[in-house]
């Protein structure tokens, strides 16, 4: 506000004549135009309406929200719909109704009489438009009444925290710009806006619009300056939000899981992660695009990195098991601690077995009974000692030859199995691990979707 030391001159003048239609010629019509012609002879709207200048002037302000147009969160501005009615005494305006036919009031232009310069102090909009120009109601007491429409653009400051679940106080700040508490005393009609006529807005529910009046002495004058602010409670209506946002991740999010799932030969485990990845970061950009760049991260936001740091993970979990899976017939031997703990306990925990088992059954110890099924080759001292019962006279004079090379087919034989065994076990033992990482990874995500839905609520 500016600093000031008196009424702003206008450059409205009093109107020379009045056109007025044949019909209404009549008693009320004659002494109408003759009361417009006395009032505006010798009236000036160029000052302060008041008889004593060391008296403030009381200007009642009283604002009915019509309609929220738009909420721009990206550049935190909220357009509104208002209707806005001032009303004042003007000392200048009066006269006897008696002497005029009986007439209270009229309806003149408002460039005709003086205007309290009131005006929205947090305007967003880069042409500063102001009301429109309509019609003022004079009375015969001197008081006048204002009602005026305006689509205002006003400032606000938007908190997204726990957007789509978030609300939003919209403040709306009307005042004086060059009349001081001294010459204008501004004060709010009620204690709240008029939410009579307000068309409901199809994302955002009106909770209140309480108006409190402020006395505020700025740095730029000495004087204090009254205002009344409207304060808007928003209430975001979240349930185009899920439907798009919030439910559309939360079923992405639970393929990640199902990754574990898929076979390791079949060779989609690390695209279906990449891919569940991708998806999770376009809509990550979605959410950043309509929102403001500042620190506080929105709470959707929050759950989409969660979700895409886990996919993250289990992605780099699923190579490293294929990798396990993988290991080939040169692999060490499964240790004994991972013998133990994965292919006997967890491997009952998850449930994960061999074709033919089930989880009730009696299991054999990994490594055991290979060597006992049917059709086993015998082994090198048995063929020796099968072989040496032969009577040493009878045998041919190769023996000693066929001996070896019998053993080395029966060694070769048994290193082939030895390796089959281990690498079948370093399948189970990935067979496990994805089992196991699949469960935990589905109590993850429905850990945090349930973090979500609690903080929003």
């Amino acid at each position: 506000p500016g600093e000031g030391t008196g009424c702003t001159p206008s450059l409205a003048a009093p109107p020379a004549t009045l056109w007025v239609p044949v019909g209404c010629w009549g008693a009320q019509g004659r002494f109408a135009y003759k009361l417009l012609h006395d009032l505006f002879t010798n009236y000036s709207s160029a000052l302060c309406p008041v008889e004593d200048t060391d008296r403030a002037l009381n200007v009642t302000l009283q604002v009915t929200l019509s309609q929220i147009i738009d909420m721009d969160e990206r550049n935190q501005v909220l357009t509104t719909y208002l209707w806005v009615r001032l009303a004042w005494l003007d000392a200048h305006l009066t006269w006897d109704k008696d002497a005029y036919d009986g007439i209270d009031s009229i309806r003149v232009p408002s460039s005709y009489v003086w205007r309290p310069d009131i005006i929205l102090y947090n305007n967003a909009d880069d042409r500063f438009g102001g009301s429109m120009e309509t019609n003022v109601v004079l009375r015969s007491d001197g008081h006048i009444m204002w009602d005026s429409p305006a689509i205002t653009k006003s400032s606000c400051k938007v908190d997204v925290s726990y957007f789509p679940f978030d609300g939003q106080r919209c403040r709306l700040t009307f005042g004086s710009w060059t009349y001081n508490g001294n010459q204008i005393d501004l004060r709010n009609r009620r204690d709240a806006g008029d939410l009579t006529d307000f068309v409901e807005n199809v994302e955002w529910e009106v909770l209140g619009m309480p108006a409190t009046r402020n006395v505020i002495t700025y740095g730029c004058c000495s004087e204090p300056y009254p205002d009344v602010t409207y304060t808007l409670l928003l209430r975001r209506r979240a349930s185009f939000y899920i439907f798009n946002l919030l439910l559309p991740c939360l079923m992405v999010s639970f393929l990640a899981p199902l990754g574990f799932y898929l076979p390791a030969d079949s060779g989609e485990k690390v695209s279906l992660g990449v891919t569940v990845l991708l998806a999770l970061t376009v809509f990550q950009l979605l959410v950043a695009e309509s929102m403001p760049p500042s620190e506080s991260v929105p709470l959707i936001g929050k759950y989409y990195i969660a979700t895409m740091t886990m996919i993250t993970a289990s992605t780099t979990l699923t190579i490293f098991i294929m990798n396990v899976h993988h290991c080939g017939p040169g692999a060490r031997p499964v240790p004994p601690w991972a013998r133990w703990l994965i292919l006997r306990h967890l491997a009952r925990l998850c449930c994960v077995y061999e074709v033919g088992e089930s989880c009730k059954s009696p299991r054999r110890a990994p490594g055991s009974g290979d060597a006992d099924m049917p059709g086993e080759t015998p082994r090198e001292g048995e063929v020796g000692a099968e072989v040496g019962r032969c009577p040493r006279e009878r045998c041919l004079c190769h023996h000693d030859s066929l001996l070896r090379n019998v053993g080395y087919i029966a060694g070769c034989f048994r290193r082939h199995r030895a390796a089959q065994r281990r690498t079948s076990e370093w399948k189970k033992v990935a067979k496990v691990m994805d089992r196991f990482f699949m469960w935990v990874f589905f109590f993850m995500v429905f850990l945090m979707s349930v973090l979500v839905l609690g903080k929003a609520a």
